[in-house]
């Protein structure tokens, strides 16, 4: 067993029930203690060769050609039983999105036992016992009691964490990672990737990599494939791949990673007329207060951007705006007159004119219902939009947002994540909205198709003067779409200013300690950046 690597896939074909290649001819092997990185754009092939290496494929695809081998084994030769004794055991997966993958009935403890316990590989004492170790590892609040709580009782960073122990429960050979720390923001990200290198060095797997931040790979993987299209375009050691691409497309890919750090949009700062005012916005959960005394204005043609760690407020303030959670106190305008803090109490055209994207559209798209009911419904529900003028009115949102107009007759399943957000936008849209509140829209997307995003919300900003509230932990997203930032910590409102003033605060301790978290395109960054916390 040992004289073959832990993951040999060799000639990967998936095809699509369309007869569409999704996966053409892909090989890799990764040996233990490796990391290979898989990046390219939204549609490359990139989780769907992810979770080919379980022998699993999504609803709609097959694993058509290939062999799939785990230490010499061939699981395309095994029944589907015994593939399961592999899932979860062997090889485990760790998704995108944690707040989709954790069911929110169990607490974190029964859904982390659950994998050793049914496998047969240790009993529920011990599966608990092994629980609280990698809480500790993986530097998780009171490791002892923290499994006791439920999905929605931790923050975003400490359910990817968790989503990590679950899949180190079964003590697997093999990791495979979709876009972990996609949804965190810089700070926890830092934190997560050195977590995941002790991980992998201590333990020992291998690991498969998947993302779209070139910047994050670099800090994490030994090798990279690049792909496009389902193919191979590329490979290599990753410092070889990202200072020194051989092809075209591979070049785009470094070249828009380095543009997003440095260029910015031309957005100039002039401020019409007001369409949202926030004055001292209180909003809490329970006891707890999540926000205190925030206020800022936004503008029409005005882009806002929301920064801050996880926790600190940052989706809050959205859903104050948008009504899913009320202010408990300071006040809210809208146009001139109050907004009622909750979205029942509002009528059908306040709700039509501030729109809300969220940041996972897994949760946020019926996975039961076509793309064409998703964006069309908006449609009927505000202006009445039926038959075929509805669906042509579809067509034309697909095309503003880069998918093809065929997408209107498949279900969220068959798309990918990026191709998801799109269609989330496209539902915003459809409302023709003064107001949207953007949730970290592009943190699924891989650096072109971002590109693209943030090009076509500029136009349509500049063309129809739509408002943005734009929430990100991506700071070079910031630099080229925002006119002002607001600077969030721990619910309190810590900065404001336009974007420019923001970002020249590098002795902030708080602002500067966002800034110097973002990742470089050099594999020895986190290293360094790693020391020169610990000196300071």
């Amino acid at each position: 067993m040992h004289d073959h690597p832990l993951l040999d896939i060799e000639n990967l074909v998936v095809t699509a029930t369309s007869g569409t290649r999704l996966v053409d001819s892909v090989s890799l092997k990764l040996e233990r203690g490796s990391v290979l990185g898989l990046i390219g754009e939204s549609g490359a092939g990139k989780s769907t060769i992810a979770l080919a290496a379980l022998a699993y494929s999504r609803p709609g695809c097959h694993i058509t050609g290939g062999t799939i081998r785990h230490g010499g084994v061939d699981l395309m030769e095994l029944d589907e039983d015994a593939r399961r004794a592999y899932r979860g055991a062997r090889i485990a997966y760790v998704a995108q999105s944690a707040a989709a993958a954790f069911n929110p009935a169990l607490t974190l403890m029964d859904q982390i036992c659950e994998g050793p316990v049914r496998h047969g590989l240790a009993s529920r004492k011990d599966a608990e016992a092994h629980a609280v170790e990698l809480f500790t590892a993986l530097d998780l609040p009171d490791p002892a009691r923290f499994g006791r709580r439920y999905p929605h009782q931790v923050s975003g960073g400490q359910l990817q964490r968790a989503m990590v122990a679950m899949a180190m429960s079964c003590r697997p050979d093999i990791l495979v990672l979709d876009e972990p720390t996609t949804a965190l923001d810089v700070t926890t990200q830092i934190e997560v990737l050195v977590l995941l290198r002790r991980l992998i060095r201590d333990q020992q797997v291998a690991a498969l990599y998947v993302t779209h931040d070139l910047a994050v790979v670099a800090q994490i993987a030994d090798r990279i494939m690049v792909l496009r299209h389902g193919k191979l375009v590329e490979e290599g050691a990753t410092a070889d791949v990202l200072l020194r691409p051989t092809t075209d497309y591979a070049r785009a890919l470094v070249a828009e990673r380095t543009a997003a750090r440095s260029a910015a949009f031309e957005v100039e700062d002039k401020r019409p007329e007001t369409v949202l005012v926030l004055d001292h916005v209180d909003v809490s959960y329970g006891p707890k207060k999540a926000v205190s005394g925030v206020s800022f204005s936004l503008s029409r043609g005005e882009t806002v951007a929301v920064i801050g760690e996880s926790g600190s407020g940052k989706s809050t303030i959205a859903y104050s705006i948008a009504g899913l959670v009320s202010a408990s106190g300071g006040e809210i305008q809208f146009d001139g007159g109050d907004l009622p803090p909750g979205h029942r109490e509002r009528d059908r055209d306040t709700l039509r004119r501030i729109q809300l994207v969220y940041q996972l559209p897994d949760v946020a798209l019926n996975p039961r219902q076509s793309i064409g009911e998703i964006i069309g419904r908006p449609l009927t529900f505000y202006f009445g939009l039926r038959g075929e003028a509805r669906s042509a009115r579809v067509g034309e949102l697909l095309s503003l947002v880069g998918l093809p107009v065929e997408f209107a007759q498949r279900l969220p399943g068959q798309l990918s994540g990026g191709q998801k957000q799109r269609v989330c936008i496209a539902r915003a849209l459809a409302a023709e909205p003064d107001v949207v509140i953007c949730d970290e829209v592009t943190s699924a997307l891989d650096p072109l198709v971002a590109e693209e995003i943030l090009k076509l919300l500029h136009r349509l900003q500049a063309e129809l003067g739509l408002a943005y509230l734009f929430i990100t932990h991506d700071l070079g997203i910031v630099r080229r779409i925002g006119h002002r930032v607001v600077v969030l910590a721990n619910g309190k409102m810590v900065a404001d200013g336009t974007t420019a003033e923001i970002f020249a605060q590098t002795d902030h301790p708080y602002i500067g300690k966002l800034i110097a978290s973002v990742p470089e395109l050099d594999t020895g960054w986190l290293d360094r950046h790693l020391q020169e916390r610990t000196a300071s």
